[in-house]
């Protein structure tokens, strides 16, 4: 019944559904305090703004965040000719070009801008597999794999079944993504910088790379305004002394260039339960 529901909405115009949540951002914003809080904290932190630009940047970034999470309906569910209205991608390419030298490919997707919108662009050209973290809504996943899995895309949970999925695929010369400032488990990640403060960072990526030889390619989807849909950007990175740390650079030089659209509530800083901090608190 949800599906059906949510089927319905994704035929709204995006810009409706974009306008309903920015209300949405503002709504969490006021009555979720330690959403609130972090979200703040993080920006300020960050170091992309300073003074003025960082209250009108906060206000752009709880719009963004509201738009960002109702447009999953869309991009999960709208009609095949209106995601392909909405992808403006001149360096689709940059993978296709890796994939015809007859490597295999690791897409790294994170939490900016409409990035779900890469599946399907990537899922109409190549075979891929998408590695997802079960959310804590159950009622969520269900409609989480239908939409991911539509265009003919693999779906690995985020457990060891997933990892399997993604190294024989990575072994077949295929395409994986991935979303690397997740942050993981403890004994599956090393302390790395990100934007200047310690970030508990996913060691997969570096394990996945190290193990098959595939190329990394970086991947965001900058939102555009008017509901005319997403630029996507896909940037290969090097692959020698590629580190965590090297990881966290790549995505911060991804977000400097649209700061509005990140994730910034995301509890990106935590220490998972039985990690200690590099401050050994």
């Amino acid at each position: 019944m949800l599906q059906s529901l949510f089927r319905l909405v994704a035929r709204l115009p995006l810009s409706w559904l974009h306008a309903a949540g920015a209300a949405f951002g503002w709504i969490t914003y006021w009555v979720a305090p330690v959403y609130a809080r972090r979200l703040r904290e993080n920006l300020l932190a960050s170091g992309v703004c300073a003074g003025q630009a960082c209250d009108d940047l906060l206000r752009q970034v709880v719009s963004e965040t509201g738009k960002g999470a109702l447009e999953l309906i869309a991009i999960w569910f709208a009609p095949d000719e209106c995601i392909h209205r909405w992808l403006h991608c001149d360096t689709l390419q940059v993978i296709e070009q890796l994939r015809q030298s007859g490597r295999s490919v690791i897409v790294l997707t994170p939490h900016l801008g409409g990035f779900e919108i890469g599946a399907p662009c990537m899922a109409a050209q190549m075979p891929l597999t998408v590695m997802y973290r079960p959310p804590k809504m159950r009622w969520l996943e269900p409609l989480m794999i239908a939409g991911r899995s539509r265009w003919g895309t693999t779906v690995a949970p985020a457990s060891m079944k997933g990892v399997r999925l993604l190294l024989r695929a990575l072994h077949r010369g295929e395409t994986v993504a991935l979303v690397p400032d997740q942050v993981p488990g403890v004994g599956e990640g090393r302390w790395a910088d990100f934007f200047g403060r310690p970030a508990y960072t996913m060691t997969l990526v570096t394990k996945l790379q190290q193990a098959t030889g595939a190329a990394l390619v970086i991947f965001g989807a900058e939102r555009l305004p008017g509901g005319r849909g997403y630029h996507l950007r896909f940037v290969e990175l090097p692959t020698d002394n590629f580190d965590e740390a090297a990881l966290n650079r790549a995505m911060e030089s991804l977000v400097r260039a649209c700061p509005s659209q990140y994730l910034w509530g995301y509890n990106r800083y935590k220490v998972p339960e039985g990690t200690v901090a590099p401050d050994g608190k």
